[in-house]
């Protein structure tokens, strides 16, 4: 039986069997939100993955997920952009540029199809300043497609709570195979509906937000507060979903 990336992970295959069957969940989140990114994706579009990073997706061991976020060669070409030096030897990019201390984006102005930003919003300092770059860059009819936490679903809340000094020393406790270098401070002030459409207003752009419950990795492997956060996630109200899928589509 060949589980594709469930190996070692006793929680996901005791309360989501079907992960033997390709390696992923039915309410994995990756899968979910590419999905929907890949079916935006032209052949002759500029892509910018906005805090592409090392490209931490490459060591994905689920080979359809992995293909799935990997955005290289299914359009014209994949820009990386990222704050961090890193992004530089980032190997699913075909052209990697650094954010300077003005935070202005290294593009063209009206250059770019479609922004992919995922598990970025939530670190944005200054969304005005972030809401307007991505305007200048963006062409009329261009995509914004983000994957970010709820302000408001239990993995924001949790946090808000905890100091970003500690966020490092939680993670590492439930979840082992997070890296220390994957680990960012976190602002959440682009995470709710009201913020997204404060900086994103209606009369430049059309905006989706799907809530979207997925895997309770944030749990570690303790497979009794998965089943219990399965019953609650079933129970929840949408506006307090773990994570926003978020489409922008620019129409001004």
């Amino acid at each position: 039986m060949n589980e594709q990336g469930a190996v070692g992970e006793p929680a996901k295959l005791a309360c989501y069997p079907e992960t033997v069957a390709g390696g992923f969940s039915s309410v994995d989140g990756t899968v979910q939100f590419y999905n929907r990114v890949n079916a935006l994706i032209g052949p002759d579009h500029t892509v910018v993955d906005l805090g592409a990073g090392r490209g931490s997706v490459s060591e994905d061991r689920c080979a359809y997920r992995r293909s799935l976020a990997t955005l290289k060669g299914k359009c014209a070409r994949v820009i990386g952009v990222d704050v961090d030096p890193v992004v530089l030897t980032n190997p699913l990019v075909d052209e990697a540029r650094l954010i300077g201390a003005d935070g202005r984006l290294p593009l063209e102005d009206g250059s770019v199809d479609l922004i992919v930003s995922d598990a970025v919003f939530e670190h944005i300092a200054e969304p005005r300043r972030f809401a307007e770059e991505i305007d200048r860059v963006l062409k009329p009819g261009g995509w914004v497609c983000a994957r970010t936490p709820n302000r408001w679903g239990y993995v924001g809340v949790a946090a808000n709570l905890v100091p970003n000094a500690f966020h490092n020393h939680v993670l590492r406790r439930v979840q082992r195979h997070r890296k220390e270098k994957d680990v960012f401070p976190t602002t959440y002030t682009l995470n709710t509906r009201r913020r997204i459409t404060r900086y994103f207003p209606p009369d430049r752009f059309k905006t989706v937000m799907l809530s979207w419950n997925g895997e309770p990795a944030y749990f570690g492997q303790f497979v009794p507060a998965w089943w219990v956060m399965k019953v609650v996630f079933w129970l929840m109200p949408p506006a307090f979903g773990a994570a926003w899928f978020i489409f922008i589509r620019k129409t001004g």
